[in-house]
């Protein structure tokens, strides 16, 4: 694996040092992690297998990925793979010959995903080469009437004051997460389930003081993507708004470098959304426009770092990477991969302080997230009390609750 560059977490200033538990493994049956590998990534397989007319050679590959992620062991890329090299420094020489389920839970559906691409022919040459799997399954939840319900929102939304304009945007953004394709795949009724309860956790006044109007903006905001379709879209909304209203003079939106996670944004579904923004009617197309001149005049750019698909937490990135956040004002960091990623894939006492496992991060880091799986930092022991009386551990996966937790 790649070595960690980091800021030891015991020298956080008065802040004594948590010592870290294992990484989340997927070989504890029952166990959520374990459920996603042996019952999600099956049903993916078997949606995209439907959502497309693939030849035989593919009909054939993704049958052995599926033998493979189930009941084989971890296999290595062929020599001639343009990312045999990159996938070696991430550890697929530690884990080959191992099971899927005996590695680190976010390795294994990172490499889910990797190898899934390569049975639909995505890396090419051929006729299937760059053409997203998921891409079925995008397009229609950006194109569901609900997504036409949230937008009309915006038009009342408008004669808001500014400022309570930013909230509900910061709120959107933070529950458009819920609209998490792979999530619903093992949870089909999470949509239609009441709205959460609340926030465990609300760092939002620090945020905003991260990020204070003035007229022509400052510093630039790194916002790390999660999801596409009705969570890309609340996510460019904020982002219009703080760039329109001076709380940033530019923002870097940091995407995929191919599908990833069913439903996780790339470039493509950066520019699906947008355009279905500008075909909108009422103050979403104006959105739409604003956010299409952002992106010609630059001050809204997309990147896409080959990290942001990489099987290791963020304590793991790379010197260029470290440089861009270490130079942002605030790096946003939405969904719940990314705060896996963020605080470590770790079953952390819940009470173990945000600061403390964000110490890592080169800059001011925030987490938005809806909670969806095991890793939950930050609580206060009273919140934590609270949850677990008044229900089992399904407040940590069932995506009925949520979190703003800063580290300035």
């Amino acid at each position: 694996m790649c070595p960690a560059v980091a800021r030891p977490r015991d020298t956080v200033i008065g802040m004594p040092r948590t010592p870290a538990p294992p990484v989340i493994l997927g070989d504890e049956p029952g166990s959520f992690p374990h459920g996603v590998l042996a019952e999600r990534h099956p049903a993916i397989i078997r949606q995209v297998r439907d959502a497309f007319p693939y030849d035989p050679d593919i009909h054939r590959a993704l049958d052995a990925l599926l033998v493979s992620c189930t009941e084989g062991v971890i296999e290595p890329l062929p020599a001639d793979a343009h990312d045999r090299d990159r996938w070696r420094t991430w550890g697929l020489d530690t884990y080959t010959g191992r099971s899927w389920f005996d590695v680190p839970w976010l390795w294994s559906e990172s490499w889910f995903y990797r190898r899934l691409l390569d049975a639909v022919g995505y890396f090419g040459p051929g006729p299937w080469q760059g053409l997203d799997p998921f891409r079925p399954f995008k397009l229609a939840e950006l194109d569901a009437p609900e997504t036409d319900e949230e937008l009309a929102v915006l038009d009342d939304l408008e004669s808001r004051p500014a400022e309570e304009r930013a909230h509900a945007l910061l709120h959107g953004s933070l529950w458009g997460n819920r609209a998490d394709l792979g999530f619903r795949l093992s949870d089909a009724d999470a949509e239609g389930r009441a709205a959460a309860p609340g926030l465990v956790a609300d760092d939002s006044d620090t945020l905003w003081s991260l990020l204070p109007a003035a007229p022509t903006g400052n510093g630039t905001l790194c916002l790390v993507a999660d999801n596409a379709g009705r969570e890309l879209v609340p996510d460019l909304l904020l982002a219009a708004h703080l760039l329109a209203h001076g709380h940033t003079a530019r923002v870097v939106l940091h995407v995929k470098p191919y599908p990833y996670y069913v439903s996780d944004a790339t470039p493509a579904d950066v520019v699906d959304a947008l355009r279905r923004l500008a075909a909108a009617p009422g103050a979403a197309s104006a959105y739409g426009r604003r956010l299409w001149s952002a992106m010609a005049d630059g001050t809204l750019t997309v990147r896409a770092h080959p990290f942001a698909a990489a099987p290791l937490p963020y304590e793991e990135m790379p010197p260029d990477l470290r440089a861009e956040f270490a130079a942002a004002t605030l790096t946003l960091v939405k969904g719940d991969l990314n705060y896996r990623r963020l605080v470590g894939d770790r079953r952390w006492p819940p009470t173990t302080p945000f600061p403390e496992v964000t110490a890592h991060f080169p800059g001011p880091v925030a987490a938005l997230r809806t909670l969806k799986s095991d890793v939950i930092t930050g609580l206060t022991a009273d919140t934590e009390a609270a949850l677990v009386a008044a229900e089992d551990q399904r407040w940590r996966t069932g995506g009925t609750h949520a979190l703003i937790q800063v580290r300035g």
